[in-house]
């Protein structure tokens, strides 16, 4: 049958053979009112796809080219489908220009421009990942940053101070040999409340039996066990609700004794030596910086962490505690760890601006916080608090159970997937990862699946630039410059915006807003780099601007190019400071063309 006689059909037919993306390349083109054309591009690309003709014998066997895949369509199909696809005229929101980010991925691909290639490929969004038995080994975790992973997360509630000096080492020496800075995360234990130890390691509670938490219990059984933190007794009362193992069972309280909680068991299940306790509500008193807390910071300090995460805060009070302290320890190495603040407190959720303000990043913490405000409640908190760090220009970590069955599976489940990409859309800096890579069977997988689940996410993201920038004001020039840069980036199609920066603060204002321009700071400072390097949309890059201004914005260039980011006739976007070396004088916006005179 010819192609005009069912045009609809050859569509369908080119589309599978394109790779499986039938039902979206199919709706496109037909929507398109271009159907007869674009059938017969669809059966040129079915007859393209056909099995290769039989080799005569004795000939050389070539092994084929594995297609390019652009958002889940063949290169060559792509190609075809839009020399049939006119453009429809009056639709500037449903049509993509020739300067957009989604045309130049297709041109780079098919054209083979390997520098368009590379940056059709550009993460914005950032991983963070835990290291643990799983991933300790040198292979692994040079495997794991070949991945994408941009942040390494040291849970200090296991491991000693030696421990965490040995993984420090193996992370600086696997960033050297992939030749870009990766920063530390050291997250802190905090005061979690647990139960004490059990006779036999563990009890079953059945539902509607007694059972008493006592602070003076050396060893549980199947009527009592201890506590770890004995103040417990005075923060409950009569009808408080205890979650115990991050919600699986759970306690009415019916008094308070002395030392001694009698309750009686409302969901029964078993538990085991040192599992959490929550109330829920929240409302414990628990200081958010321990003894052991204390301690870890100067570990931290001690192995060069760039990052300090503060478990529990109730306030803005807490993290500026911990900032002091982090402070002091870090003077002797010349260290001042960025902080993050853990929201996993029901107390937090209304200091949360206070929080902000007092931190320099927040975390998503969803486990803890889902077991104290209920697990219906957290998506929408996510998006506030997503939202809230952006506009007052602090970092966010979307963390907890985000590819928990990549624990022991080589795939994630499809809510997974969904999970991560929301976040993405949510605009958060950085997804994180826990036991799976700490402990999980696939490490290096998961990464490789997580960064591929960004990128694709990100292609969808629309930026809201114009409107973002309504109603502002800014007060600071640094500030007006890096708007300034991120506005003209994106109006007129520039292929990067390149920062010389000293402290990060331009890349960080300019990463606040999506634009799909990649922002490149530069910066000759290894800790700046570090902490750039968990910035959306940010490449953080090495430069030395111990030179002129001219010299240095040509070495910037330079450095952009030789990575592949950038070729020859590219627009670029110049920000940088004079006069130079100074953190926060960032003065100075140009527009070049890559290989014209500064």
């Amino acid at each position: 049958m010819a192609a005009r006689d069912n045009p609809a059909k050859a569509v369908k037919k080119g589309a599978q053979a394109a790779g499986g993306a039938q039902d979206d390349v199919t709706r496109d083109v037909i929507d398109s009112g271009a159907l007869d054309a674009a059938a017969e591009a669809a059966l040129a690309i079915a007859e393209a796809a056909q099995p290769d003709q039989a080799i005569p014998e004795g000939e050389a066997v070539v092994p084929a080219t594995p297609p390019v895949i652009i958002g889940g369509v063949p290169a060559h199909a792509l190609k075809e489908i839009d020399k049939a696809t006119p453009a429809r005229t009056g639709a500037r929101a449903q049509t993509v220009s020739n300067t957009s980010p989604q045309a130049q991925r297709a041109r780079s691909v098919v054209t083979g421009d390997p520098t368009e290639t590379r940056n059709s490929m550009h993460r914005a969004t950032k991983i963070v990942a835990t290291i643990g038995p799983a991933s300790t080994s040198p292979d692994i975790l040079l495997q794991m940053l070949q991945a994408g992973l941009d942040v390494v997360r040291f849970n200090f509630s296991h491991g000693t101070a030696d421990d965490h000096r040995q993984r420090a080492e193996i992370v600086r020496e696997a960033a050297r040999q992939v030749g870009r800075e990766v920063a530390i995360m050291a997250d802190l234990q905090g005061p979690k409340i647990r139960v004490g130890k059990f006779e036999n390691n563990k009890t079953m509670l059945v539902a509607g039996n007694p059972f008493i938490l006592d602070a003076n219990c050396t060893l549980g059984n199947n009527e009592r066990c201890g506590l770890d933190y004995k103040d417990l007794p005075r923060d409950l009362r009569a009808g408080d609700v205890l979650l115990l193992n991050d919600g699986l069972i759970v306690l009415d309280v019916t008094r308070v004794i002395g030392e001694e909680i009698h309750t009686t068991v409302k969901v029964g299940g078993e538990l085991s030596n040192n599992k959490g306790i929550n109330r829920q509500g929240g409302g414990l008193t628990a200081p958010a910086l321990t003894e052991k807390d204390m301690e870890d910071i100067k570990t931290a300090m001690s192995l060069g962490a760039d990052f300090v995460a503060v478990s529990f805060p109730k306030n803005a009070t807490d993290m500026e505690m911990a900032r002091q302290l982090a402070n002091i320890a870090g003077a002797p190495y010349g260290i001042k760890p960025k902080m993050i603040a853990k929201i996993e407190r029901a107390e937090a959720i209304p200091a949360l601006q206070g929080i902000l303000d007092a931190s320099d990043g927040i975390m998503v913490a969803r486990g803890d916080l889902a077991v104290e405000v209920g697990n219906a409640a957290v998506p929408a908190l996510q998006k506030r608090m997503i939202r809230m760090a952006r506009e007052s220009n602090k970092l966010v970590i979307t963390a907890t159970q985000m590819m928990e069955s990549m624990i022991h599976a080589p795939v994630p489940t499809r809510a997974e997937v969904s999970d991560v990409a929301n976040a993405v859309l949510d605009g958060t800096d950085a997804v994180m990862l826990s036991a799976e890579t700490a402990a999980g069977k696939y490490p290096v997988t998961t990464i490789e699946t997580m960064a591929a689940i960004c990128i694709e996410a990100e292609k969808s993201e629309e930026s809201q630039l114009d409107r973002d920038f309504l109603d502002r004001t800014f007060t600071r020039i640094d500030q007006s410059i890096a708007m300034g840069a991120l506005f003209t980036a994106y109006h007129l199609g520039a292929k990067a915006v390149v920062a010389l920066t000293e402290s990060g603060s331009t890349a960080l204002w300019m990463s606040r807003h999506w634009s799909h321009v990649p922002i490149f700071a530069l910066t000759p400072r290894v800790s700046s780099e570090r902490t750039m390097s968990l910035y959306r949309n940010v490449t953080p890059l090495h430069v030395d601007t111990n030179m002129d201004r001219d010299a240095a914005l040509n070495s910037a260039l330079e450095v952009v190019v030789s990575k592949g980011y950038a070729a020859r006739g590219d627009m670029v976007v110049l920000t940088v400071g004079e006069p130079m070396g100074q953190a926060g004088g960032t003065n100075t916006l140009k527009i070049v063309r890559v290989g014209d005179h500064i």
